[in-house]
This record gives C-alpha cells, structure tokens and sequence, in this order.
C-alpha cells in the first residue's frame, strides 16, 4: 500500500480545510516546495498535490506552483484541482505531474473523460468525493444525484488508472476514515483505491491497510501528518507490511 502526504495549494501557501469548508482552514506552511521535499526525504514514495484555488475556480491556478513542487520532490506527485478538461490536465502533466486527478468531468461528461483517460493512459485517477454517500462536485460544492458505488463502477470502462475516494465529512476531522464506503467502492470499482479523508492515527492507517484484499492499494495522509498525529515513518512501515 503507498501512503500519499497530501499537500493543498491555497493562495501559494500549503493549507489544509475542514470538510472542504474554505472558511475553515488551517495554514501549515508558506513553501509548499520545501514541504514537498520534506515529505520525499522522510521517505515518501508519492506526493497527493490539490490545486485548491483551482477546484474553486474550474480550472487550474497554480500550475507554476505545481511545476515547482513536481521538480523539487524528485518522486511521483499525484495532482487534481480544476481538471476539468482536456486542456487543463495537458497542462498540468506537461508541468511534471506523475498523474492527474479528475473528478467533476468524470461525473458531468463521462465520454470527455473517457478520450482523457486514453489519451493519457495509467495517468487519469478518477476521483469520488461524496458526503453521506452521494457525489460531490465542483469542488464539493455541488451534490449529484449518484452514489459513489454506482460511480465507481463506472471507472474501470472509463479507461482510468484508479480512484480516490474521499468521505468529505470525515476529510480533515481525524477521527477516522470511512472504511466500510471504501471497500464498496474498491470492490465495485475493480481498479486500485486510494481512500482519502478522516485519517488521524496509525491504527487508521492500518485499517485502511486491512483492506488491501479489497482492492484498496493507497491512502491519502493530511491533516495528521502536519499535527504529529502519526508520523510518516510509521505509516511508511504499516504500509509496507500491508
């Protein structure tokens, strides 16, 4: 299972929100760059990279961000935020990104993400944000009328790589991820799942990791990183033996 720190752009500046809520948000630091290369010499295998002004606008905003945080890792940095088209995800490839992150077009126009996946294969992850099951999007601003079951398994015959699945009201409160909704999106998905939102301790990271027979190969880390909550060497470790 590989562990993805998880570094949001706000306004040049690595924050993190609570829920989503853009008024609810913490700072962790002013050079996401230098975060980027702490979390890559602490021994991290990927980066988890969310251009947050972009998500808001529709399209990206920090691609020269990006860019830098791409060269400065030296590993793989897995990006979303604002990738609404096909444009948008060239652009943010060409400035380094291992993969790309689209969310919002995989729900609203399936066929634009399908000729996205193949013109870029083993490089789109679909991501599924939901609150009490149904789709967010637009940010996780606007709600959808689909579950994140039934979109998950949409995926595999959309040509993508993998998911990430978020539970947007666990995301950022540590109090745990939601298990039992990343298995039924794993199992229907028959892609590799990364499960996002609500980490905040090692015993998470290693429920998270007891489901790797469900398909389920990553798990996205923020808020607790930064706090101390856990620590990378440890979520590393549980991750390996995984």
């Amino acid at each position: 299972m590989i562990v993805y720190p998880a570094i949001d752009l706000r306004g040049g500046r690595c924050v993190r929100l609570l829920q989503g809520e853009f008024d609810r948000e913490t700072v962790y630091g002013d050079d996401p760059v230098a975060v980027a290369r702490a979390w890559a010499a602490a021994g991290a295998q990927w980066l988890h990279v969310v251009d947050l002004d972009g998500a808001r606008a529709g399209r990206p905003m920090q691609t020269a961000l990006v860019r830098d945080v791409c060269r400065a890792a030296a590993i793989p940095v897995q990006v979303g935020g604002g990738l609404r088209d096909a444009g948008a995800v060239r652009a943010v490839l060409d400035a380094g990104a291992a993969r790309v992150v689209v969310g919002t077009v995989a729900v609203r126009d399936p066929a634009a993400c399908r000729a996205i996946c193949a013109a870029h294969p083993g490089r789109v992850v679909i991501g599924l944000d939901a609150r009490a099951g149904r789709i967010r999007v637009a940010g996780w601003t606007e709600a959808e009328d689909l579950d994140a079951v039934t979109a998950a398994g949409r995926a595999l015959g959309m040509g993508a790589a993998a998911v990430v699945y978020t539970d947007v009201e666990r995301d950022g409160t540590e109090r745990g991820p939601d298990l039992a909704g990343t298995r039924a999106v794993a199992r229907a998905a028959g892609l590799p799942v990364i499960a996002s939102g609500g980490v905040g301790s090692l015993e998470h990271v290693r429920a998270v990791a007891a489901l790797a027979g469900d398909g389920v190969a990553g798990v996205i880390i923020g808020r607790a990183l930064y706090t101390g909550a856990v620590r990378l060497a440890e979520a590393l470790a549980v991750a390996e033996a995984a």
